[in-house]
C-alpha cells in the first residue's frame, strides 16, 4: 500500500481550525469593546450584534465542513439538521425541566429551597449547559453505535471460512474425481459452476460495438468474452431486482438474466432479446431478470446466467472455488499434480494481506474512537467547570459571613469534582443562604455545619 500523505493531517488541522474561530472568535471580538472598569467588575453585558453574526459564521462553518467531510449536501444537510434538532430539542427539555423543578421544589429543607432558588436564578445559562452536555454524550454514544456497526460490517465483509483456492479449466469428466479428491484431503464440497465463453453481438436485432458506448469499461468489456453459466436455481447472494428469476416457461424455451452493472452500462432492460456467440455458434433469448450480486462474497459470479437448455450442446468447461484446510501448504501441489489441466488461482496470499489490513484499520478506528471519547470527556469536564469563578466569588462570600476555612475548603474541594460541581454549588450557595435568613445575621451558628 502507499504510504500514508499529509492529506489527512491537514484537514484534520483545517477542521479543527476553523471550528476554534468560529466559536473562540465571538468572545475574542469583543475584548476591545470592553471598558477597563466592566474587566475590573467581571461583567461583560450582553453580546453585541457583530458577535452574534460571527456565531452564525461558526454554525456556518459547521455545516460547511460536514458537507465536505459528507461530501455530499444532501447527506451534510442531514447530519447537521439532525444536530440542530437535538439542540433544540435539549434545550427545551432542559429548560423546562428547570421550570418544573421551580414549581414542586417549594418543599423540603431550607437548604433544599434555596439551592434550587440558586439553581433557578440562571436558567437560560444552565439550560444551554444542560444542551451542550447532552449533544456531547450523544455524539459520543453515536460513535459508539457506528464503530460497532463498521467493525461487524467489515468483519462479514471477509469470513474466516472464505474461498482462498479457484480451480478453473474442470472438464465435464473430471467433477466427480475432483470432488473424491478434495473430499480426501479434507476439503468441504466445493461449488462448481459451468461455464460458456460466448461474446455478446446484438441487442434486440441491432449489432454492438465499442463504438456504441462512451464508458471506457463498457467498451472494453463488449470487446472481450464473458463467461456464461446455466442454473435453474438462483445463486447464493444474487438479488432480482427487475423481472423475476427463471419460471417453467423461461426454462422450457430459454432465458437470460443479467448482472445489474452490466445492464446499466449496455443499456439492457428486461424483455430485450440477445444475441451471443459461442465457438462459432449463437444462441439468443430474452431477458428475463436483471441481477444485484455481493462481489465481495469470494465465490464465482457471472454477468450473465442462461437456462441450462439454452447451452445444450455448446462445449463448456467448469470453475469451483473453496477453501483449503490451514495448514496444508501442499495441497495445491498435490492438486497440479493429478489434475495438470486444471488451473489453481490461489488467492489466499492476497486475503491474509487484505485481512492485516482490515486488523490495522479496525485497530485506527479503535484509536479514533479512545480519541474522541478522551475529547467529549474534556469536553463535558469543561462545560462543568464553566462557573469556576461563580463558585470561587461565593467561596469568597462565604469566608466574609464568617464561614470556617475548613467548610469553604470541603465546598472547593467538591466543587473541584466534575460530577458534584452542581450540587455542591447549590448547597454552599444554600448554606450562605439558610445562616444569613435562620439567623439575621451574617455569620452562622455556632453548631452549623456546611451542606455541601
Amino acid at each position: 500500500m502507499p504510504p500514508p500523505g499529509l492529506s489527512p493531517v491537514l484537514q484534520g488541522a483545517a477542521t479543527g481550525l476553523v471550528l476554534l474561530l468560529g466559536f473562540a472568535l465571538p468572545p475574542l471580538l469583543q475584548l476591545k469593546e470592553v471598558p477597563a472598569l466592566r474587566v475590573i467588575r467581571r461583567d461583560m453585558g450582553p453580546p453585541r450584534q457583530s458577535a452574534l453574526a460571527v456565531y452564525v459564521l461558526g454554525f456556518g462553518a459547521v455545516f460547511a465542513l460536514l458537507w465536505w467531510q459528507a461530501g455530499d449536501l444532501k447527506l451534510g444537510s442531514y447530519v447537521f439538521g439532525g444536530f440542530a434538532g437535538a439542540f433544540g430539542v435539549f434545550a427545551a427539555i432542559g429548560y423546562g425541566a428547570l421550570k418544573s423543578i421551580g414549581r414542586f421544589g417549594r418543599t423540603g429543607s431550607v437548604s433544599w429551597r434555596y439551592g434550587l432558588a440558586n439553581l433557578l436564578r440562571r436558567p437560560r445559562a444552565n439550560a444551554v449547559q444542560i444542551t451542550a452536555i447532552a449533544v456531547g454524550l450523544t455524539a459520543i454514544l453515536l460513535l459508539t453505535l457506528i464503530r460497532a456497526d463498521l467493525l461487524d460490517s467489515w468483519r462479514k465483509r471477509l469470513p474466516p471460512d472464505a474461498a482462498d483456492r479457484f480451480l478453473v479449466n474442470i472438464q465435464p469428466e473430471q467433477r466427480g474425481p475432483l470432488a473424491e479428491f478434495l473430499e480426501r484431503n479434507g476439503v468441504k464440497q466445493p461449488q462448481t459452476f459451468p461455464m460458456v465463453r460466448a461474446r455478446l453481438v446484438a441487442i434486440n436485432g441491432r449489432q454492438v460495438g465499442a463504438d456504441d458506448y462512451s464508458d471506457e469499461r463498457a467498451r472494453r468489456q463488449i470487446e472481450r468474452e464473458f463467461n456464461v453459466t446455466y442454473l435453474s436455481a438462483l445463486p447464493a447472494d444474487n438479488k432480482v431486482s427487475e423481472g423475476a428469476w427463471f419460471g417453467p416457461e423461461d426454462l422450457e424455451r430459454g432465458a437470460i438474466s443479467v448482472e445489474h452493472w452490466i445492464a446499466e452500462r449496455f443499456g439492457i432492460r428486461t424483455g430485450d432479446r440477445l444475441d451471443f456467440v459461442s465457438a462459432g455458434q449463437g444462441f439468443s433469448a430474452p431477458v428475463a431478470s436483471i441481477r444485484k450480486l455481493d462481489w465481495d462474497s469470494m465465490r464465482p459470479n457471472f454477468f450473465f446466467i442462461t437456462t441450462p437448455r439454452l447451452l445444450e450442446g455448446f462445449p463448456a468447461s467448469y470453475i469451483a472455488s473453496f477453501h483449503a484446510p490451514p495448514g496444508d501448504a501442499l495441497l495445491t501441489l498435490r492438486l497440479s499434480r493429478a489434475f495438470p489441466n486444471v488451473t489453481v488461482i490461489d488467492v489466499g496470499v492476497i486475503l491474509r494481506q487484505v485481512q492485516r489490513v482490515m486488523d490495522q484499520l479496525i485497530g485506527a478506528v479503535q484509536l479514533v474512537f479512545l480519541f474522541a471519547l478522551a475529547a467529549g470527556v474534556l469536553v463535558l469536564y469543561a462545560a462543568l467547570l464553566a462557573t469556576q469563578d461563580e463558585r470561587t466569588h461565593e467561596a469568597a462570600v462565604m469566608r466574609v459571613l464568617g464561614a470556617r476555612r475548613a467548610q469553604v475548603l470541603a465546598c472547593s474541594r467538591r466543587s473541584a469534582r466534575p460530577r458534584s460541581a452542581g450540587r455542591s454549588r447549590h448547597a454552599c450557595s444554600s448554606w450562605i443562604s439558610s445562616g444569613t435568613a435562620g439567623s439575621g445575621s451574617p455569620a452562622p451558628r455556632s453548631g452549623s455545619r456546611a451542606s455541601c
